[in-house]
């Protein structure tokens, strides 16, 4: 489930220069386009880890909304949080992301994404992309992506894997490490990990 995630979270997250977020694309023309533009990425500097992390990470913050993906993630206790809390919450939060989705580039570079749907979500500010992921030799993977817009560009902000949401996935473990650690003692958790992932590659 992690290197999926760390695919998807690639493909759907990158691969556009933030000038193309000016324009008045979709949210399925951003996912038909960033996943080609990726993967053509992945193939090309399969032998360089370290330059597809920098392409990966600058390409993604225009993108995706990582302060509402963390907000979401830690549910009700987002609000008990100090700004600083939040801040730093955030920040590795989206470096387990970045972390994540790299782990899996190298693995997944033969992918190919087919968009099936596009539907609104509970306002017109709201879309889900419905694609599949489709590895040689195995079974095509549905997936969701969801975006909202923010003034006049689309960001993504959840992303269900056979209809578990990545978000609710986190959110169940943000609740138990806060109720016995606090907002910090998952900041620290987090940061731990993040480092610890980071020493390994």
């Amino acid at each position: 489930m992690p290197k999926l995630i760390g695919l998807i979270l690639a493909i759907t997250l990158t691969g556009l220069m933030p000038a193309a977020l000016a324009t008045n694309e979709t949210p399925e023309q951003l996912v038909r386009q960033s996943s080609k533009d990726v993967l053509d990425i992945i193939r090309k500097n399969d032998k360089d880890p370290a330059k597809i992390r920098d392409q990966v990470d600058a390409r993604v913050a225009p993108l995706a909304d990582y302060t509402r993906m963390t907000q979401l993630a830690a549910g009700r206790y987002w609000k008990t949080a100090t700004p600083e809390q939040q801040q730093a919450l955030t920040r590795e939060f989206r470096t387990m992301l970045v972390r994540t989705y790299l782990s899996a580039l190298s693995i997944y570079k033969n992918a190919q994404v087919e968009v099936r749907s596009v539907r609104q979500g509970s306002s017109s500010d709201e879309q889900d992309v419905r694609t599949e992921v489709t590895l040689p030799g195995e079974k095509p993977i549905p997936l969701d992506f969801s975006f909202e817009k923010n003034s006049n560009d689309w960001k993504v902000y959840d992303i269900s894997v056979n209809g578990v949401s990545f978000i609710n996935n986190h959110r169940n473990t943000f609740a138990s490490v806060i109720k016995s650690e606090g907002i910090d003692g998952l900041i620290k958790q987090l940061a731990s990990r993040n480092a610890s992932g980071s020493s390994n590659k």
